[in-house]
């Protein structure tokens, strides 16, 4: 499987089935390589990735990723070879340990020690026979390293571009490195970071999240209220085009194989997303 240099990372719980469908023909036809898309408490993972690739032609579709307490590896197994089989080879499964509230609050399964539940899985999935794309949401060195170990790779979310160097560093050059990066095209200093830190709440108060971003530099204060400008800025790339795409490019240079690009916009403002996405599609 090919992925290309620039995709696209969506929550595809806010678009109906016509909203997916104009989705995957916008970005398709702008060229992107990839999209990538979340496991919500809307669509299941599996179903999706079928009607996504059902909806385009050429793109790779990445789970982004699939809760591993959702479904048992044999089961993740059997549906990334299925869909492999009926689509021409255009899924890759990214895999994640998700976060307490979705795994004990959501379903009520015991949450263990990330490591060694996605060691585990991944040794599962690997008996039923190794081959299959599968990438693993990465954030700390030690998941990195079993990513690199006993996957194609690791697609690591809410990061910067010096998470992005020592992911690579960690993985090594013959690894993919899948890097999601929230961008806005606005100017306005002030609207650009309202945008921001909507839609990073919901990351704020989960400590994976915010472990990494300790780990990054960040500190307790810049997490506080919402995020620190410094914080905001790092997340959620904004000023014209050529600035945004000058952050985006910062992760190439860091190592990233590839970057998914996730517009940040008023909510419903389609029109925006798809602006966005044009103008950044050639970076």
């Amino acid at each position: 499987m090919k992925l290309g240099r620039l995709g696209v990372w969506y929550p595809t719980d806010r678009l109906d089935g016509p909203g997916l469908r104009a989705l995957m023909r916008t970005v398709e036809g702008l060229g992107y390589s990839a999209f990538w898309y979340p496991e919500s408490r809307g669509y299941e993972s599996m179903s999706l990735a079928d009607f996504l690739l059902g909806a385009s032609e050429k793109l790779v579709i990445g789970s982004s990723i699939a809760n591993i307490y959702a479904r048992d590896p044999f089961t993740a197994h059997r549906a990334t070879a299925s869909m492999n089989v009926l689509h021409g080879g255009r899924f890759i499964l990214g895999l994640g340990v998700s976060h307490i509230p979705m795994v004990e609050g959501v379903r009520g399964h015991r949450y263990d020690k990330p490591l060694g539940a996605m060691r585990a899985y991944l040794q599962s999935i690997n008996k039923q026979g190794e081959g299959q794309p599968v990438v693993v949401a990465a954030l700390g060195p030690k998941m990195l390293a079993l990513s690199g170990e006993l996957s194609m790779g690791a697609v690591p979310y809410n990061v910067t571009p010096k998470h992005t160097a020592q992911a690579a560093k960690i993985l090594g050059p013959s690894k993919i490195l899948a890097v999601e990066q929230k961008v806005t095209i606005e100017t306005d200093p002030a609207k650009a970071r309202a945008l921001g830190r909507k839609e990073l709440a919901r990351y704020m108060v989960l400590p994976n999240y915010r472990n990494n971003w300790l780990r990054e530099g960040f500190t307790d204060a810049d997490l506080a209220n919402g995020g620190s400008d410094r914080f905001i800025d790092a997340m959620c790339l904004w000023g014209d085009a050529d600035t945004v795409k000058r952050g985006l490019r910062a992760h190439f240079t860091a190592g990233a194989t590839h970057v998914c690009v996730q517009p940040v916009h008023d909510e419903g403002d389609v029109a925006a997303r798809d602006r966005m996405l044009k103008a950044l599609a050639d970076t």
